[in-house]
């Protein structure tokens, strides 16, 4: 950004402004089973096939799947029959449900509850807490009881934490050799309210970042005393530059725990500040290149 072409015509700010429509229609083709009445057919459809199949009017099932097509989530074939519309490959890896990579669940979380929230970012950054009460009538100071809220909210929370950890698990378990631990724990449930059982490693996935620092020092403290000698914890999170100067998508998951959490996304010097200071030593930090990282900490 910044660049002469930019000052002439503001290409970047306009992309920038448009950036929340291209969420929605990828979101709302999902929603309504687009990529997946595609795959299941084996043959390109027309709108008017794809907007009766689906129930949809046919005005708008066109206007939705030539928008999918610019942003190449599907092709289109011109025939003398009419223009017929067919995945692209990322489409049927990513954004049908029956793919074992499938990003489904988790754009549903996003469309459904995270789309909602910020919609009172501005609100956010004035008061610094998350947005819960004004969205869903939930106290702000009960982050986890309004993704909860329900049995099917709690089912969409965790399918959506699911279809993020089937792209990334691989590369952050693979970080560190973890061979050497034999008894390991996958850290979950209200773990600041009951006891830590007794394990030679603690993995904390994606769960720090929903917290203020006093109460990660709280629970690392536990996970400390709980932990066997010799042993120790892997943080899976998005971490910062030193300087906080990026990656983007971290800078925008600490905005999304800004409207959602009572946490933020951190660097890693932060994360090994707060493992050091539970009494963990030994810190090494592994940067993925995809969402998630990894940092270990030994006791």
């Amino acid at each position: 950004m910044g660049s002469t072409e930019d000052l002439d015509y503001p290409q970047t700010i306009l992309q920038y402004s448009s950036g929340f429509l291209v969420s929605k229609v990828m979101f709302t083709a999902s929603e309504l089973g687009v990529f997946d009445l595609l795959l299941e057919s084996g043959e390109p459809l027309s709108s008017d096939a794809i907007a009766a199949r689906l129930g949809t009017s046919t005005t708008g099932m066109e206007r939705l799947l030539d928008a999918c097509v610019g942003l190449k989530l599907l092709a289109v074939e011109l025939t003398q029959e009419g223009a017929l519309y067919r995945n692209t490959e990322i489409s049927n890896i990513y954004l049908t449900k029956s793919s074992p990579k499938s990003q489904y669940h988790i754009m549903m979380y996003y469309s459904n509850t995270v789309y909602l929230c910020w919609h009172y970012l501005a609100d956010a950054v004035r008061e610094g807490r998350n947005q819960y009460e004004r969205v869903f009538g939930v106290s702000s100071e009960d982050p986890f009881g309004a993704m909860y809220r329900s049995e099917e909210e709690m089912l969409k929370f965790m399918a959506g934490q699911n279809s993020v950890w089937s792209i990334c698990g691989r590369d952050v378990l693979s970080a560190f050799d973890l061979s050497p631990f034999r008894q390991i724990c996958d850290l979950g449930g209200d773990f600041f309210n009951n006891s830590i059982p007794e394990a030679e490693l603690y993995i904390l996935s994606k769960i720090l970042h929903d917290w203020d620092d006093d109460k990660c020092r709280q629970l690392l403290a536990k996970v400390y005393k709980a932990c066997k000698p010799g042993g120790g914890v892997l943080l899976v999170e998005s971490l910062l530059n030193e300087d906080k100067s990026g990656p983007l998508e971290t800078q925008l998951y600490s905005m999304n725990m800004l409207v959602q959490t009572e946490g933020k996304e951190r660097t890693a010097a932060e994360y090994s500040k707060l493992l050091e200071a539970a009494g963990f030593g030994e810190v090494q930090v592994k940067r993925t290149g995809k969402l998630y990282d990894a940092v270990l900490g030994r006791k």
